[in-house]
């Protein structure tokens, strides 16, 4: 039993430290080394401005999702082999589709997601505007005889009890 006992430790030891060396082997190296400054600093905007395709709000450097690590080795692939940031925003959007970037770019599916809060801006003001010249409009008027008169029958018939009602309450 013990023998059986000391055996299963022994395997399930091995069996974490080989996790732990897949894991340590899989882990991103940091960013790629750049002989010239122009293309780390392309490196550097690249994967700050497009989107981790697994995280839900992660930038492709921050993230430490495997896919991110892949895909910033081949931004960096692509940067040594002289592609534009356009060819490479290119490839990752048609692989991972417009969710890879951050700023989506303004085309006839787009124009909505632009153009909404410019839109409620300019309505909220309108509305806004159209508040103040109406409030700034209405006067109050002086009541006329049939108004005045009202007011005072119901001011007396109310006015009465009133006081009434405070005296019994002391």
């Amino acid at each position: 039993m013990r023998d059986a006992m000391l055996k299963c430790l022994l395997l399930l030891s091995a069996a974490l430290l080989l996790c732990a060396q897949a894991g340590v082997s899989l882990a991103d190296n940091g960013p790629p080394e750049f002989h010239d400054s122009a293309l780390a600093q392309r490196y550097s905007a690249l994967t700050e401005e497009l989107r981790c395709p697994k995280c839900e709000n992660e930038t492709l450097a921050s993230s430490g999702a495997p896919i991110a690590a892949d895909i910033r080795q081949r931004i960096a692939e692509w940067l040594k082999a002289g592609q534009s940031d356009d060819d490479i925003r290119h490839h990752l959007v048609q692989r991972f589709g417009e969710y890879v970037l951050y700023k989506p770019r303004v085309e006839r599916r787009t124009w909505l997601l632009w153009g909404l809060p410019a839109a409620a801006v300019v309505v909220g003001g309108v509305v806004l505007t159209l508040l103040i010249r109406r409030r700034r409009r209405l006067q109050v008027s002086d009541l006329d005889d049939a108004e005045r008169a009202r007011l005072v029958a119901l001011l007396s018939r109310h006015g009465d009890q009133q006081p009434s009602r405070d005296r019994e309450a002391r």
